[in-house]
């Protein structure tokens, strides 16, 4: 294990280009100042991540994702992080909420994307591109191709989700270099989007446990049958 994060280990394998991501069961909101575990969502967001990363790798964006090797060991290409989070938004809800005193829930005329500095000591910051640029996080040329995958994942998961009853609120990506080229990594599933029930606004996801809502566990797994019929 050369890497643990809040919500996966990361192991080194053989091959210096491929790494063994296990995902855990531990909870963390508010950036880790709240922490606590929800059984299987390890087993969930693993599986959950395989069908979006193969969805997304047939339509044409290129991931970091290789194949899922158990229930929750998954094998990625190794990637340098790009440290800029990268949010797409179709609802207004979560931060954007709070920070512009807009009612969660109202619908947004287009997607929006956003960056935040991927840094947990800082609560990750709300950037500009120009911030990204000017600090060497990332190039011009990189914002440029992640606008563009960001906003075509939005479109064809929020596609494959109105399909299944379920709200594409916003999601979080993260993306990384490999050899050269920009690619869509980390994980998709109920701990990095906001999933809303599209006939109730239930939420599906890790709102639940943020916000001591109830049926965390049962909202996952909710999700995963979904996705998976």
């Amino acid at each position: 294990m050369f890497y643990e994060g809040k919500a996966k280990k990361l192991y080194s394998t053989s091959d210096p280009d491929l790494v063994i991501a296990y995902f855990k069961d531990d909870a963390t909101a508010f950036n880790g100042k709240k922490r606590d575990t929800i059984e299987d969502k390890g087993v969930v967001n693993n599986r959950m991540s395989e069908l979006f990363f193969t969805l997304l790798e047939k339509n044409g964006v290129n991931t970091h994702f290789v194949r899922r090797l158990n229930d929750r060991e998954m094998l990625c290409k190794r990637l340098h992080i790009i440290p800029v989070e990268t949010v797409v938004r179709n609802l207004v809800a979560g931060s954007m909420a709070k920070r512009l005193g807009r009612k969660e829930g109202e619908p947004l005329p287009h997607p929006i994307v956003e960056y935040y500095y991927k840094s947990d000591p800082l609560d990750d910051p709300m950037i500009l591109g120009e911030h990204a640029i000017a600090f060497g996080w990332a190039t011009a040329a990189e914002l440029k191709q992640i606008d563009a995958m960001a906003l075509k994942v939005d479109g064809l998961l929020s596609k494959f989700l109105d399909e299944r009853g379920v709200l594409l609120v916003d999601f979080k990506l993260e993306f990384g270099r490999y050899h050269g080229e920009v690619l869509l990594g980390d994980e998709i599933c109920p701990d990095t989007c906001r999933f809303w029930d599209k006939a109730t606004r239930q939420k599906l996801d890790k709102d639940r446990f943020r916000h001591d809502l109830g049926g965390v566990e049962e909202a996952y797994h909710e999700m995963l049958r979904r996705v998976e019929n």
